[in-house]
């Protein structure tokens, strides 16, 4: 027994003299953010929380779970509505407002969910921890469902692209449009080259800086250094009080950051199909985005399922990473609107 407990406790002592160096390197491979992002944010938590949620919401039954919805109306008639479906890890109001403005000044209305594990979308069935993409791309068609919209417009961004693509595939006469931006239609390709080896251990390490064990201020601050990872060599500024009050409405308001969703939406993605081939074969309208500076796809997956796809138009843009940078807000939405429009 005393051998059994020197054993373990040697154990332990070898973990913390392990961990230790590994978090403060860790640590260190973390963005750091400037002195005007760090005020910027003591700021924003020391005022009153924003009202970040002014359209009309509910919920969608979809396979086991009850799926949060805003419908945002536009300023003018409705031309029709569009639906957006957000990549990994991130809920509803991880979408730029200028972004969803720009569709609601042109006439559309626009409707933004949570991802399963994210927001307030709650799953009604404790035994359905794990999902595909598919079954995730049942999601916005439920919601459109609900709300008796026979036919919309879809677009996804990274892995909401890859669910835009899936449900635009098994139900492509609900959809008039299909948008991908910065997403693939094979993630695994080996003809294609890989994500950054740097955007993950970094994604990693700000999250034990920052997301395990810090408060409010370290939550926010997180969200801050993964855009800058995510920024991969892209320039630019960070729309810096909007993410911030997004985040502490997200923390205050709402059910915060859950980690573990990430994982899950992570095992979707890996346990999908090549979508080459049924994308090969869709009649409806496609604009295909993507950043030349992505860390994460590469843009050479846009390009590939740009070729494969017969009706599809496309963007590539200089200086964008995997985001939506507010320098090219009005040139993705022009083109986007463009390619609706046109038809």
């Amino acid at each position: 027994m005393k051998r059994h407990k020197s054993t373990v406790k040697w154990g332990l002592r070898f973990s913390v003299f392990t961990l230790v160096p590994l978090f403060f390197y860790a640590c260190a491979s973390v963005p750091k953010l400037s002195d005007e992002t760090e005020s910027m944010i003591k700021e924003v938590m020391h005022q009153p929380v924003p009202e970040m949620v002014k359209g009309h919401t509910g919920y969608a039954i979809s396979n086991g779970w009850k799926v949060w919805y805003e419908r945002i109306p536009p300023q003018t008639t409705k031309k029709g509505s569009i639906i957006l479906v957000m990549g990994a890890a991130n809920d509803a109001l991880s979408w730029p407002s200028d972004f969803i403005s720009k569709f609601n000044d042109a006439g559309y209305e626009v409707i933004r969910y949570d991802h399963r594990g994210t927001g307030l979308t709650e799953r009604l069935k404790k035994t359905d921890k794990h999902y595909s993409l598919t079954d995730m791309a049942h999601d916005p068609i439920a919601i459109l469902d609900s709300l008796h919209i026979e036919k919309a417009h879809i677009l996804g961004v990274s892995m909401g692209g890859m669910i835009a693509q899936v449900a635009t595939i098994q139900n492509e006469g609900q959809f008039e449009t299909l948008t991908s931006i910065m997403s693939s239609a094979d993630l695994f390709d080996n003809s294609l080259p890989t994500p950054s080896a740097e955007v993950l251990p970094k994604m990693i390490s700000a999250v034990l800086k920052y997301g395990i064990f810090g408060g409010k201020k370290s939550q926010i601050k997180l969200q801050f250094v993964h855009k800058k990872i995510l920024m991969g060599e892209a320039t630019g500024d960070i729309a810096s009080r909007e993410l911030a009050e997004a985040a502490l409405y997200t923390i205050k308001k709402r059910s915060g950051y859950h980690f573990i969703a990430g994982r899950q939406h992570q095992k979707a993605i890996e346990g999908s199909e090549s979508r080459y081939t049924p994308l090969s074969q869709l009649k409806i309208p496609v604009l295909v985005v993507h950043g030349e500076q992505d860390p994460v796809i590469p843009m050479a997956h846009g390009k590939k399922m740009a070729s494969i796809i017969p009706n599809a138009d496309s963007l590539w843009i200089a200086n964008m990473g995997h985001d939506l940078p507010e320098a090219k807000m009005d040139l993705i939405c022009d083109k986007i609107l463009g390619r609706m429009e046109k038809k």
